[in-house]
């Protein structure tokens, strides 16, 4: 089956700003899909004469006409010629086929037929479900006819309209008012009636101005969004919020046209009361864990200078090498804190630490000839607590390579290569070599070995370079 984007591509009677358009009605159009009570259809013409069946969707208001996504298929029959006359001269035609009412629109853009809207219905399914009620019935009809002549002039979606939207966007399910050209409220959905209720607003809404009765109710109590007054009145196609101290409510206002004039206006309202307060919850657990992170920062950056302190004070030469080793571990533990207290998510960019962290390291290790050290390779993003272990077992392996490998100086390669939840590091360098006993055992060895097994789940070896020096290769599994 082609993707969309496969067939918008191969289609050569589509320009890039119609592929855009419909891109853009894409995003949509399960709007008209629920206030038509039906199945929508797109379709285009290919190069080879056949319609093809491009995307399906489904109505939330109403039980769907097709137990499978038919996108893939192609027109045949009374039906593919009805869609092709469409096609041709921009007409709006009806044709029953295979036990379904199928009425097809032309999607026009600059003039220009583009591609075709198939509104589909069981031939024998009630004309409204019950999940709606008989009042208002004719609303429906008539906002369905409006949006779907929209499409025919190129009037929807409106090219300033977003379908994105931070709580997400509000559906007619949510609750939806018809507007008149005034602001006036024509019809109301029991949802829409309940969700205005929570921000105070009572009594019967039909008959009022919505702006006014919106400001009237949160005016001078709440911090006013400043689209608030053009939405509210169905003026402009944007979002806005209602904020009062007993709900929020998410607005959207779509306006109905008719070829330049506007006719009124639906106004779709969603409760993001709950909503909201998760988010100021995540918000406040966010703010939490920086600090504490923060802090830890803190202590361990009082704890490394304290250690320095204690070395320089130590009188014998062992001493001062463990308590600068202790250091050294602390400062490297305390850089991680450093950078997980500047990010609000869990996951970590090590390419972005890893550089800064190994010339720390180096520096304060590097007590005789010139180490390099060169980061090559791709790290990727590690969970925070992977990301102190692997820092600390880097820094490990650096100020050994440096301390046993490179008595007289010499290069350090670091390659990180990751592909998903796999990472492959190497520490190489141009010295010794490991020697056929491996690695001399001491603290620092233990302390690697331990956290990749116990930390980090992964395995660990050494082993002589090709052209001579050392090569550790660290293989582990990233959350």
């Amino acid at each position: 089956m082609p993707s969309l984007s496969s067939a918008l591509l191969h289609s050569s009677h589509l320009t890039p700003a119609d592929r855009e358009h419909i891109s853009r009605f894409l995003g949509d159009w399960q709007l008209i899909a629920d206030v038509s009570f039906a199945d929508l259809l797109l379709s285009i013409p290919t190069d080879d004469g056949d319609i093809l069946i491009v995307r399906h969707c489904r109505p939330a208001t109403v039980g769907t006409s097709y137990s499978e996504d038919i996108a893939g298929d192609i027109y045949t029959g009374k039906l593919a010629q009805t869609a092709r006359a469409c096609f041709d001269d921009q007409g709006i035609r009806s044709v029953r086929f295979e036990g379904r009412e199928h009425t097809i629109y032309p999607i026009v853009n600059e003039g220009r037929p583009i591609a075709l809207l198939d509104v589909v219905v069981s031939a024998n399914r009630p004309e409204f479900s019950s999940t709606f009620p008989i009042i208002g019935a004719n609303t429906y009809i008539e906002i369905s006819d409006m949006l779907l002549t929209m499409v025919t002039t190129s009037e929807f979606p409106h090219p300033d309209s977003s379908t994105a939207y931070r709580h997400g966007m509000p559906r007619l399910t949510d609750g939806f008012i018809h507007l008149d050209a005034d602001g006036i409220v024509l019809y109301a959905s029991p949802n829409a009636i309940s969700n205005f209720h929570r921000i105070g607003l009572t009594g019967s809404l039909v008959g009022q101005n919505m702006a006014d009765m919106i400001f009237g109710v949160v005016g001078g109590r709440s911090v006013l969004d400043e689209a608030l007054s053009s939405v509210a009145g169905g003026l402009a196609p944007w979002f806005s919020e209602v904020e009062t101290a007993t709900a929020i409510l998410a607005l959207r206002s779509v306006p109905l046209l008719a070829r330049g004039e506007r006719l009124g206006a639906m106004l779709l309202c969603r409760d993001i009361t709950e909503i909201r307060r998760r988010e100021q919850e995540l918000v406040t657990k966010d703010a939490t864990i920086r600090e504490i992170n923060h802090r830890v920062k803190n202590n361990l950056q009082t704890v490394s200078a304290l250690l320095r302190m204690q070395a320089r004070r130590a009188s014998q030469s062992d001493t001062q090498a463990a308590l600068s080793e202790a250091q050294r571990r602390v400062a490297t533990i305390a850089f991680v804190h450093q950078v997980l207290s500047q990010r609000i998510d869990e996951q970590v960019s090590f390419d972005e630490i890893v550089g800064p962290l190994l010339d720390m390291a180096s520096d304060i290790a590097i007590a005789g000839d010139k180490v390099n050290v060169i980061v090559e390779g791709n790290f990727g993003k590690i969970g925070a607590a992977q990301t102190t272990a692997l820092a600390v077992v880097l820094n490990e392996l650096i100020s050994n390579a440096i301390e046993h490998g490179l008595p007289n100086g010499g290069t350090i390669y670091v390659r990180g290569v990751r592909t998903a939840n796999y990472l492959h590091v190497q520490v190489s360098d141009d010295g010794i070599g490991v020697g056929e006993d491996g690695p001399k055992r001491g603290l620092g060895i233990s302390i690697v070995e331990t956290l990749v097994a116990g930390e980090l789940h992964g395995s660990i070896r050494w082993e002589n370079g090709e052209s001579g020096g050392t090569c550790v290769s660290l293989d582990m599994d990233v959350a």
